[in-house]
């Protein structure tokens, strides 16, 4: 059996934890302290994230002048299926904090969703998402985030305010009416869940598998309307 090849290692920004990157024949995973939290071979939630919000989304005009904002590149697949989604005049802004995830995009590991930040419409923000929120250079049609193994459980501390009742309000206030706020997790909860309502979302939770049709462990999607 092949084994797993270490590649390359950066500390998080806030100083806590570090992420690797690891290759094993051609498969490629992005972990965090020993944590796998993405790879190139189970992408099905991190597809169905964009698609979700879209299909809750009312973008029937192609050349409507869409405004998305994903909220962690990862391995490139939700940026990438919301690209497919957002029309010719879209435009997709992709917020990443950590610059060596971006480098590795560049390179081997983006060639599995197709490179989607080559794509004009793509635009790559190395800034936290959450000044994005706060201070939105336009208002989003869409805000698709995957930063997090959950809404309790951080990959850095400060991420926590996306997922409070302030962070939701900035949410709120910084899409379009009829605009979309969708999160990822890997754990239900049904807190996050109140949460979203008491914001004002009209919000509704689906699961989906981590490897679409083909199954693979239940992950969650919230997908909340304004």
């Amino acid at each position: 059996m092949l084994q797993w090849e270490f590649l390359e290692s950066v500390k998080m920004p806030d100083g806590q934890g570090t992420m690797e990157l690891m290759r094993r024949g051609k498969e490629m995973i992005i972990r965090i302290d020993n944590h796998e939290l993405m790879g190139t071979c189970v992408h099905g939630s991190e597809e169905a994230l964009a698609d979700l919000a879209f299909d809750h989304l009312d973008v029937s005009h192609p050349d409507r002048n869409v405004s998305v904002l994903v909220g962690g590149l990862g391995v490139g697949f939700t940026a990438a299926a919301a690209l497919r989604r957002c029309g010719p005049a879209g435009r997709v802004v992709v917020s990443e904090l950590v610059p060596a995830i971006v480098r590795w995009n560049e390179g081997e590991l983006g060639e599995a969703s197709g490179h989607p930040m080559r794509d004009p419409r793509a635009e790559l923000a190395l800034v936290d998402v959450a000044g994005l929120i706060r201070n939105p250079p336009r208002r989003w049609h869409a805000i698709l985030l995957d930063v997090d193994n959950s809404p309790r459980s951080f990959t850095q501390l400060a991420n926590s305010w996306l997922y409070s009742p302030p962070g939701l309000k900035a949410a709120w206030d910084s899409l379009h009416d009829g605009g979309v706020f969708a999160v990822w997790s890997a754990q239900d909860d049904k807190s996050f869940t109140q949460r979203m309502k008491r914001a004002g979302f009209d919000t509704t939770l689906h699961q989906v598998r981590a490897r679409g049709a083909r199954g693979g462990n239940r992950h969650y999607i919230w997908v909340g309307v304004k």
